[in-house]
């Protein structure tokens, strides 16, 4: 604990006389100017309770020496008191615009210096120890954070590592290689970016982005459930097949509910919306629910753009690959459903970006 006063005063008889009244509670320094009182500072700052200041000395004044305090960042720890002749209200403003604690004028009495000294160095030290106690909380803090930061990290990769399973098995019940939900996860992304950019309010985050992209491998998880003479069948469908194909996004939000507490809530939110409306769309002409508009969620409209461009482009048992630019067109004028003019506009700032994906895809024949 810091218990040493350091008296700045050119008048020895006033050094001695603030010595004998501050002796039995503290180690007293004196320096008869400021000069010498900074050459104390330099080296014993740690060790100073408080520096009784007077302002006119020679070689160096009380306010240079303030100056210097504050320019060394010491009156942030060293409170100081002023004793001074001067009366002037505008010295003594001054003063306290250089962040003095108090000001005493001359002639002082002894019981006030004393009780003065006494209040300002409680303060002090009581200010010093809840800045200990602060900061060995925030350090406490900082390395729980890190913690839980760990923590969550591993928990992100463990839901990353759940859905890559899952979609893995649709997309081998599919005959797909498995880059059909990467290249979905890359659209999504791209589609998701420009969303963020040009409308705020949908709320998109880096942090949300991030969640949507992983949980859009479960958009057909359903599948799984879908029989393989219709899941693999070549031609078109009947009006049963159909509406048994159209089902399986309720047999994925199914799926997902069973293993509920698997994962993160907000994996396990976003997953089913997904998986839900993908296949919904903005004019209400889409399934399973007939939403329209933005009561589709976002994560399922981004998610659905970037199916259906991808399902356009790429050969499936059912049809061959479609050119990028006639697919492009396609879903710009809605020839597979109505999207949302917010996502139009950004499907068409992030075609380049689609087709750029598309032709470095694994397996992809580059268009002439």
């Amino acid at each position: 604990m810091c218990n040493t006063v350091l008296v700045v005063d050119d008048m020895e008889i006033n050094r001695e006389l603030l010595a004998e009244i501050l002796k039995d509670k503290y180690d007293v320094m004196m320096a008869e100017n400021g000069k010498q009182a900074l050459e104390y500072m330099e080296k014993r700052h740690q060790e100073i309770a408080v520096i009784l200041l007077d302002l006119i000395m020679p070689q160096m004044d009380g306010f240079e020496v303030l100056k210097a305090m504050r320019e060394n960042l010491w009156l942030d720890k060293i409170p100081v008191l002023v004793i001074s002749g001067e009366s002037s209200v505008k010295v003594e403003q001054e003063c306290f615009e250089y962040g003095v604690s108090d000001f005493i004028h001359k002639p002082f009495d002894n019981a006030l210096v004393k009780k003065r000294v006494d209040n300002i160095v409680s303060l002090f030290q009581y200010q010093r120890k809840l800045e200990d106690k602060v900061a060995d909380q925030t350090k406490t803090l900082r390395e729980q954070y890190k913690v839980l930061e760990m923590q969550a990290e591993r928990l992100r990769q463990s839901n990353n590592n759940i859905i890559d399973v899952l979609g893995t098995v649709v997309e081998h019940r599919n005959l797909e290689s498995g880059e059909h939900v990467k290249r979905v996860k890359g659209y999504t992304r791209i589609m998701a970016e420009e969303i963020r950019k040009a409308y705020p309010e949908y709320g998109l985050t880096k942090e949300k982005i991030e969640v949507i992209v992983s949980a859009s491998a479960l958009h057909d998880l359903g599948k799984i459930a879908i029989p393989d003479s219709i899941l693999l069948k070549p031609g078109k469908f009947t009006k049963e097949e159909f509406d048994c194909m159209k089902a399986h996004t309720l047999r994925g939000c199914e799926i997902l509910s069973s293993i509920e507490g698997v994962w993160d809530e907000e994996y396990g939110k976003i997953g089913y919306e997904i998986c839900r409306y993908h296949h919904e769309r903005y004019d209400g002409k889409g399934y399973p629910d007939g939403l329209k508009e933005d009561e589709i969620p976002i994560s399922a409209q981004l998610v659905s753009v970037a199916d259906v461009y991808d399902a356009l482009v790429n050969e499936r048992v059912y049809k061959d690959a479609i050119p990028k630019d006639k697919a492009f067109q396609m879903i710009i004028d809605g020839e597979c459903g109505t999207f949302s003019p917010k996502l139009m506009e950004c499907f068409r700032r992030a075609r380049d970006k689609f087709e750029n994906l598309a032709d470095n895809k694994p397996g992809n024949n580059k268009e002439k």
